[in-house]
């Protein structure tokens, strides 16, 4: 199972404020995590028929699509499922 402690170079736990908005939309997270075969492939099929995508985007794309799906509010999230959608991410 894959844990994600919240650190302060997480984008939805860092502070709030204008400073703190800044700088949580350039923070970067990093985690590992096992795929399954079939979601690995379909994940390279669509890469290599996509070639403005990468397993970053795509990645991002996805998490923030969900979050938002599952009522997270948060302007930094829906800025970045944007931006990976329309290539800005």
């Amino acid at each position: 199972m894959t844990s994600l402690a919240p650190t302060c170079s997480d984008p939805l736990m860092a502070p709030r404020g204008a400073a703190g908005a800044e700088a949580a939309s350039e923070a970067v997270v990093s985690f590992q995590t096992p795929l399954p075969a079939p979601l690995f492939k379909a994940m390279g099929h669509f890469i290599e028929g996509h070639p403005q995508w990468d397993q970053y985007r795509l990645l991002q794309a996805a998490l923030s699509g969900f979050l938002l799906q599952q009522g997270v509010k948060e302007r930094t999230l829906t800025r970045r499922y944007i931006g990976s959608m329309f290539g800005r991410a």
